[in-house]
């Protein structure tokens, strides 16, 4: 009986076909990945690096040993007065080592195009100096991620205020147009987080985080008419307010200052010590001392 003959077996030739396809999957998901990192905000990827920087490049933290015998003091000078009696502030305005004049010299001088472009607007007094930036310079429409232009102006803006000790605080106020979104339901909390990221944005760059404040008003203080498109331009501002003292920067923080003027009450308020609060004899002694009735 003859054997059957065995049919070979057919050869795909299209089995490359599947490779091809893996192939072109990778590639297109490899464009994909690469245009993602190309359009990334610039602005919110120098946040992130200045904060991984920051808890890199920390310092150790370590509780303070306790001491063995009498600790010496380490210095014997006397500590200087925070505030300065009335007679040697009035004799420092005026004078050419004034921080508050020195501030505003060196920030006239770094910024002479925004503000010939009325884009910075720098004023003062001899109690405060205000920087007043037009909030389109320094944020998207309402949004308080601060652009690119914004992280290049408040580091010149720190490098001049990092050696000087005055107090200061960022004011943020908007127009009065409505918003109404899930992060931010009014323009409150619109103000009030574009003034905290001015005054995260300088300690970030080494200004001293105690001498910091931030305060949003909202639409509340305007200092030019909401009915034109100007008026609402201009009142969508954000003001670093740089104080003589912490006397001064509470005096201001409660009216905010648009409508603040340093008259004779709060010249004493930024030029005198605070005094100092008496207690009445027996208080203490009173308060800590258990009662009979709980004595066991």
């Amino acid at each position: 009986m003859a054997r059957r003959r065995q049919h070979d077996e057919h050869v795909n030739h299209e089995r490359w076909l599947v490779s091809y396809a893996d192939f072109i999957t990778l590639l297109f998901a490899f464009f994909v990945v690469m245009y993602s990192i190309s359009s990334i905000n610039e602005g919110k990827y120098k946040v992130i690096s200045e904060a991984l920087v920051g808890v890199f490049t920390d310092t150790d933290r370590s509780l303070k040993p306790i001491p063995i015998g009498d600790e010496r003091p380490k210095t014997v000078t006397p500590a200087k007065p925070l505030v300065k009696d009335s007679d040697q502030v009035d004799a420092g305005v005026s004078g050419a080592s004034d921080p508050l004049k020195s501030i505003a010299d060196d920030i006239s001088a770094a910024f002479g195009d925004l503000i010939s472009s009325n884009q910075m607007t720098v004023r003062g007094n001899e109690l405060w100096v205000e920087i007043e930036l037009n909030s389109s310079l320094l944020f998207g429409s309402g949004d308080a991620m601060p652009s690119d232009i914004a992280f290049n102006i408040i580091d010149k803006v720190a490098a001049i205020l990092k050696p000087f000790d005055n107090p200061i605080h960022v004011e943020g106020f908007t127009d009065d147009q409505p918003i109404r979104t899930a992060q931010y339901p009014t323009n409150w909390e619109l103000s009030s987080a574009r003034s905290a990221s001015i005054v995260r944005m300088l300690a970030m760059q080494g200004v001293n985080p105690g001498r910091l404040a931030s305060v949003g008003y909202g639409e509340f203080q305007p200092v030019a008419n909401n009915a034109t498109a100007e008026g609402r331009a201009r009142n969508r501002r954000v003001v670093l307010v740089v104080s003589r003292n912490l006397d001064v920067r509470r005096s201001l923080t409660g009216t905010g200052t648009a409508n603040a003027q340093p008259d004779a009450a709060l010249k004493r308020a930024g030029t005198q010590t605070a005094p100092t609060p008496v207690k009445s004899p027996g208080r203490e002694n009173a308060v800590n001392s258990p009662s009979p009735a709980l004595t066991r």
